[in-house]
C-alpha cells in the first residue's frame, strides 16, 4: 500500500469514527457508567473459577435481578443504550451460572459428596 493510500485510509478512519459526536459521546455518563460498570461482570467471571462454598445464594440472586433489571432499562432509555446492556447481559450469564453451581453444591449433591469423601478421609484415618 503506498503511503498515500495509507494516508487516505487514515483519514477515513479517524473522519467515521474520530468526529465531534464521537467524542462528545465518549464525555458523557451515557458512555462512561457502563464502562465502570464492567468491574462488575469481569469479577463474576472471574469468580466462576473460585470454590462452590464461597458462593452467597441471596448475593447471587440479588444481582440476577439487578442485571435484568437494568438490562430492560438500557434498552428503554433514548438513545438506547447498547453498551449498559452488554455489560449487564454478561453479568446475567455469569450469576446465572454461579447460581447453578450455588444449586448445585448445596442441594443437588455435590456438597454432599465432598463430605462423604471428608468422612472416608477421617475413618481411614482414625482406623490406622
Amino acid at each position: 500500500m503506498s503511503s498515500h493510500a495509507q494516508r487516505a485510509a487514515s483519514r477515513s478512519f479517524m473522519s467515521k469514527y474520530l468526529n465531534k459526536e464521537t467524542l462528545k459521546y465518549v464525555f458523557t455518563t451515557h458512555f462512561w457508567g457502563p464502562v465502570s460498570n464492567f468491574g462488575i461482570p469481569i469479577a463474576a467471571l472471574y469468580d466462576l473459577k473460585k470454590d462452590e462454598a464461597l458462593i452467597s445464594g441471596p448475593m447471587t440472586g440479588a444481582l440476577v435481578v439487578y442485571s435484568a433489571a437494568f438490562m430492560k432499562f438500557a434498552l428503554a432509555v433514548q438513545p438506547t443504550n447498547y453498551l449498559l446492556f452488554g455489560c449487564h447481559a454478561i453479568n446475567e450469564v455469569a450469576q446465572l451460572g454461579q447460581g447453578f453451581r450455588y444449586l448445585n453444591y448445596h442441594y443437588f449433591g455435590d456438597n454432599k459428596k465432598v463430605e462423604n469423601d471428608k468422612e472416608t478421609v477421617v475413618s481411614n484415618t482414625e482406623s490406622k
